[in-house]
This record gives C-alpha cells, sequence and structure tokens, in this order.
C-alpha cells in the first residue's frame, strides 16, 4: 500500500503589521503575495515562494515572538529548503536582502544562510551538505 504524502507546510506568524511583512517578504526575497483580507489595513495574508508558505497575521494585543526571545537556542522559526543555497543567496542579495548569519557551512551539516524579517523572525535557507 502506498504511503499518503505531504508537500508543504506553512508556519502562521504573529506579525505587528502585514503590508510591512508583504512588502520585506516580496521585495526582498521574491515572495508573491497570495492572500490579504481585508483590502485596506488588512489583519491576515499568505505569502509564498514556490512550495515554501507563510500565514500571517497581525492583532493590535498581541505581539510578536519569535522562537529565540523564549528561548536562546531556538534561533530559527522556519526552515526553508533550498536545493542551491548559494544561487537563493545570490538572488537575495541582487534585492537588497541582509543575512542575520551569512552563507556558510554549518557546524551541524548544512549549508545555508539565515535572514530575519522585521518582526524578528528567524528563516533558515538551506540543506544538508
Amino acid at each position: 500500500m502506498t504511503r499518503p504524502t505531504t508537500t508543504a507546510i506553512s508556519p502562521c506568524f504573529i506579525v505587528s503589521e502585514v503590508d510591512q511583512t508583504i512588502a520585506f517578504y516580496r521585495d526582498k526575497l521574491g515572495f508573491e503575495q497570495r492572500f490579504r483580507e481585508p483590502e485596506e489595513s488588512p489583519f491576515f495574508g499568505i505569502i509564498g515562494r514556490d512550495g515554501a508558505q507563510i500565514l500571517i497575521k497581525s492583532d493590535r494585543e498581541v505581539s510578536p515572538l519569535p522562537n529565540h526571545k523564549r528561548h536562546r537556542y531556538m534561533r530559527w522559526d522556519a526552515f526553508v529548503y533550498a536545493p542551491d543555497p548559494d544561487a537563493l543567496a545570490a538572488e537575495f542579495i541582487d534585492h537588497g536582502a541582509e543575512f542575520s548569519i551569512p552563507l556558510k557551512d554549518t557546524h551541524d551539516g548544512l549549508r545555508g544562510f539565515e535572514i530575519t524579517d522585521p518582526d524578528g523572525y528567524v528563516l533558515f535557507f538551506g540543506r544538508p551538505r
């Protein structure tokens, strides 16, 4: 019997402002806006690039809380698998993205880089070496 498969996972980030988050991911990382509601002053959105997708929600009474603020050893909020992290890093640099950790081979057998978004969420883009 063939096992059912899954193809992606979409983390949900609480953000300070949906439009600001959409602009960052679109302009710096090449993500597309897949959903935004409502049109004026949105409180929810979906952004994605290929199979990577993030749901974003803002609420004036709830502040963003990236993992590293909860526990210093839990740096990443998302791992984005990138088969060619070198090419992806070059594209991001061309769009003015700044890395919080530059492209490198890590001590734990990965090759990739980290980017921190405007609310402090840390995304690792890379793959096993």
